[in-house]
């Protein structure tokens, strides 16, 4: 009976432990620690929540410099480059990623042809070669989207490794070689992306944005053929805004030889004429892009056979084959084989573009790419006559935030010039621009005529000194010499045609036809 008396104490001691032990595990599981009550857990539990939200909010705006200074240090550390690129575009295509929230400033206001673009910012072929980011990337604050390049048929592109990274000069090499998952497939997401965006007057599907298609050629075709490109016009002429002829890619073989003015004027002409064949009321516009590698007369060709074909537009450039002896980069690096971008790439494509503009009519737009990194640069380009800009290297090193610095940047120094950027670009265009045909025929026919006097007062001259500078000319049909011009009688006639040169070349342009007049007549 003592033992059991004893016994029951302790069991009635036990039980309130066991009791407390599950309150304890009831409390961790909930969250709240011993002691607290019901208030605390849902001030904990409230600071939580907005701390999170404090921190998507964060996220979402584009301007974080945590995309730069954390997000982007880290990808490079951890992937290879092009692993780092597959995967940005993956996660552009959710829309998960963040996004440019501030609107554009009406300086940065711009226009390609008859198409408003609310700032002069685009990114360049080969970020999206398969528009699977498109939205993303406007979402990201860029004006203008060029997708591809797109083949016809899919091809893998060249060998891995084909992708390299250049820190200490912010540059890249490629040597992708057109890896596409070829039209079927891309038009398949154009076309699906159209039900998502409510229809506005262009293909972008977004106000005052662009959307660009860049065609290219797959391996397996002959290099002179010209069929991939007319094929790719038919395929996306009716969901594009701009359709660009891609014949500058170093990593093709012989693409870069479509260059050549007889055959670039032939694939430019027929892509012209494709475009026209399209029995839609919209048609995109064709552009050609186009090396930086190209040398003077090479552009003076190149610019020969835009003028003929009436092509829309030019994109100067692409990568360049040429390795700048200003690299930082290890030289095993450096000499890897592809195309080099980067602020490396911006002095030859300046070079190139300065030629360019300095060849074609104001009235076809040149887009800048090359080397572009900064709001500097940009305004730079706008100096030198072009209508809009494109980057690519500078995005892959500064992340989603890299649009909005540029435009911030670019902005300010706009503002403090006292001029917007379509101000800039008319005045450089303006006296950079080749003067028009109706222009340059008056030029020419003023040229011949002072030509043509300066001939006559040298024949004059000659007749005045007598018969040893114009000796007796023989008949062609007799054969039999003629007495020579008598020598004039007035002894101021050379000094006479001098002073009426001016006279003489105002009354030759006075009876020559304005080119301009006439080109009205005839419409009329």
């Amino acid at each position: 009976m003592l033992r059991a008396g004893l016994r029951r104490p302790v069991s009635s001691l036990r039980t309130p432990a066991r009791h407390v032990r599950s309150a304890s595990t009831s409390q961790v599981a909930y969250g709240t620690a011993p002691g607290s009550t019901p208030i605390m857990s849902y001030v904990y539990g409230g600071l939580f929540l907005a701390g999170a939200g404090v921190f998507a909010a964060y996220y979402v705006d584009s301007r974080a410099k945590m995309h730069k200074y954390i997000v982007m240090p880290l990808l490079r550390a951890c992937l290879d480059g092009e692993t780092a690129h597959r995967l940005s575009v993956t996660i552009l295509g959710t829309g998960l990623m963040p996004k440019d929230v501030v609107a554009d400033d009406e300086l940065l206001e711009c226009e390609l042809w008859d198409l408003p673009i609310s700032n002069p910012l685009g990114i360049a072929a080969g970020l999206d070669k398969n528009a699977e980011a498109i939205d993303g990337l406007f979402d990201l604050g860029f004006g203008y989207v060029e997708v591809g390049s797109v083949t016809p048929q899919p091809q893998p592109g060249n060998p891995q490794p084909r992708f390299f990274r250049l820190p200490p000069d912010r540059a890249l090499i490629n040597r992708y070689g057109f890896n596409s998952d070829g039209h079927a497939r891309v038009l398949g997401r154009l076309r699906a992306r159209l039900s998502s965006w409510p229809e506005v007057d262009n293909h972008a599907q977004r106000r005052s944005r662009v959307l660009a298609v860049n065609l290219g050629k797959n391996k397996s075709s002959s290099p002179d053929s010209i069929e991939d490109y007319l094929v790719g016009v038919r395929t996306f002429g009716a969901l594009a805004d701009v359709l660009v002829v891609n014949v500058s890619s170093p990593n093709t073989p012989g693409l870069r030889s479509l260059q050549a003015r007889g055959m670039l004027e032939e694939l430019l002409g027929e892509v012209v004429k494709e475009r026209d064949y399209l029995p839609w009321e919209k048609k995109p516009r064709v552009v050609v892009k186009l090396a930086p590698d190209l040398n003077s007369d090479e552009l003076e060709d190149v610019a020969v056979a835009i003028r003929e074909t009436k092509v829309d537009g030019v994109i100067m450039g692409n990568t360049t084959v040429q390795r700048p002896d200003t690299l930082k980069s290890p030289a095993s690096l450096a000499k890897e084989t592809g195309g080099l971008s980067g602020p490396p790439l911006k002095p030859i494509t300046m070079q190139a573009f300065k030629t360019l503009r300095s060849l074609l009519p104001s009235s076809i737009p040149l887009i800048a790419c090359g080397g572009i990194s900064s709001g500097a640069d940009a305004l730079e380009y706008a100096k030198m006559g072009a209508s809009t800009v494109q980057l690519y290297t500078a995005f892959g090193y500064d992340g989603v935030g890299t649009p909005r610095d540029i435009k911030d940047e670019l902005t300010d120094l706009l503002r403090k010039e006292g001029k917007s950027w379509k101000q800039v670009t008319s005045d450089a265009i303006t006296s950079l621009a080749w003067k028009d045909d109706a222009d340059s025929a008056l030029e020419r026919l003023k040229r011949e005529a002072e030509n043509a006097l300066e001939n006559l007062k040298e024949i004059s001259t000659q007749i005045a000194l007598g018969d040893e500078l114009a000796p007796n000319w023989i008949d062609p049909v007799v054969e039999k010499p003629v007495a020579p011009l008598p020598a004039p009688t007035a002894p101021n006639s050379t000094t006479a045609l001098t002073d009426d040169k001016s006279k003489a070349i105002e009354d030759i342009v006075a009876i020559t036809p304005d080119p301009t007049k006439q080109s009205q007549e005839e419409k009329l």
